[in-house]
């Protein structure tokens, strides 16, 4: 029996291209999302919840993503969003975990009622019922929230009609805890932690609405056995919302979480007596800061406040608390004064005037850059994919195959080796080789 390549008798594209024309939410190739509700989280965030139509849950949970049982905690999703005619791009940070119920489910009240008088009404007891219906809507949804500003998240938050249907990615992003040794190390555990074990440490800091991400983060942490704390930092009064309901939950069934939610319009909610991040914050905490990974989401003032925070930190051996930390952010930092502060001088001539000649191996063309790759590109006369160009939207992310760059939002300079990079955020430090 011969055996090879057998050619598609349909085509899945002419398929999908028949289909969607029957329907916009079908396809067997494009993951889509259909808005199907909204949730107030606070006075700046907004709760989204989406249905994925079948090719989202086909290779988001049976695929080789079905490991992490559709995605990690800090992952995001792409968004395509039409408005007025242009698609917009915009990347949105996932809440919760996959299959596991978020605590503001609609339907745990309906069917807690349910399940009260589902012997006396019918005669048998629907609670297995309804705990199967519960998990089906658990793995058919996406949730996402977002802060009503700016064009994009306004119009979903605001204007996107309920049913509405957008094209979207596949969970991703390097924000989680299997990008960090610490997570690394956790991960090799096969057994559960013992009571004698040594909870591994994690920070995580947010400001506003970088709060998102952190919801299936910690979460995740906290069942990997993780000693976890939690700083907040917003304006608006927590007690009165959901998320202040879901620390509290954590905290009860986990003796290894410890939250701060600090208004910064309320000083008897600030730690060490100071409004935003300091030196005294972090010690107040009174973590083995040595071993103890931070996760950070937020504005860029938060971000830098971090790293002024943390460079000022003395630990044993030489050790810098700044290389503990991982970042998401939003924007890019708005001045580098502080970030090029923290290297040495030479490193800061080579930032800032020395020019260094990048090499695209795809195109056989070369420039010379001491901003930027991206930027420098465009000086040169050179077309490179981009997006946002604030190291959000992921876009202008490529290959590097050799040479030395400095992420100018985290202050780290990378390998000399292939990595992937993102060339809006990223400045030479030697010569460079792109795969592009």
């Amino acid at each position: 029996m011969t055996t090879g390549y057998r050619p598609e008798l349909i085509q899945r594209v002419f398929i999908d291209f028949i289909s969607t024309r029957l329907h916009p939410f079908w396809s067997l190739t494009v993951p889509k999302l259909r808005l199907i509700a909204r949730r107030t989280l606070s006075d700046d965030l907004i709760a989204l919840q989406f249905e994925p139509n079948r090719a989202f849950k086909q290779q988001a949970f049976s695929s080789g993503n079905s490991s992490h049982n559709g995605w990690h905690g800090g992952q995001h999703i792409d968004l395509s969003i039409l408005i007025d005619g242009v698609y917009h791009q915009r990347h949105y940070s996932l809440v919760g975990l996959a299959q596991q119920p978020l605590w503001w489910h609609e339907d745990s009240d309906k069917n807690s009622n349910r399940n009260q008088d589902s012997l006396n009404k019918n005669g048998f007891d629907r609670d297995r019922l309804d705990e199967k219906s519960q998990l089906q809507t658990i793995v058919s949804t996406i949730t996402i929230a977002v802060k009503p500003q700016g064009l994009v998240s306004d119009y979903l938050s605001k204007r996107a009609a309920l049913g509405a249907i957008f094209n979207s990615s596949l969970p991703s992003g390097e924000f989680t805890l299997a990008h960090t040794v610490l997570a690394q190390q956790a991960s090799q555990i096969s057994e559960p932690l013992s009571l004698t074990s040594t909870p591994l440490p994690l920070l995580f800091i947010a400001s506003g609405s970088g709060i998102t991400p952190m919801l299936g983060l910690i979460t995740q942490a906290l069942q990997n056995g993780h000693l976890v704390t939690l700083l907040h930092y917003n304006r608006t009064t927590f007690y009165k919302y959901p998320l202040q309901d879901q620390w509290q939950q954590l905290a009860t069934k986990y003796p290894t979480f410890i939250y701060h939610l600090i208004n910064t319009e309320d000083p008897n909610t600030y730690l060490a007596g100071s409004r935003h991040l300091s030196v005294e914050t972090l010690i107040a905490l009174k973590l083995p800061l040595m071993d103890t990974q931070i996760f950070a989401c937020g504005s860029p003032a938060l971000l830098a406040g971090l790293y002024r925070a943390c460079d000022e930190i003395n630990l044993p051996d030489n050790k810098q608390l700044c290389d503990n930390i991982t970042i998401e952010s939003f924007s890019a930092i708005e001045s580098l004064d502080y970030m090029f502060s923290t290297i040495d001088k030479a490193d800061e001539e080579a930032v800032t005037s020395e020019e260094k000649t990048i090499y695209l191996r795809g195109r056989q063309r070369q420039y010379n850059s001491s901003t930027t790759l991206l930027l420098g590109a465009e000086s040169a006369g050179i077309r490179m994919s981009h997006g946002c160009r604030q190291g959000i939207c992921q876009l202008c992310r490529c290959n590097k195959i050799s040479g030395r760059v400095k992420n100018i939002q985290t202050g780290k300079i990378s390998n000399d080796g292939y990595e992937s990079i993102q060339t809006c955020i990223n400045v030479p430090m030697t010569d460079v080789i792109l795969d592009i």
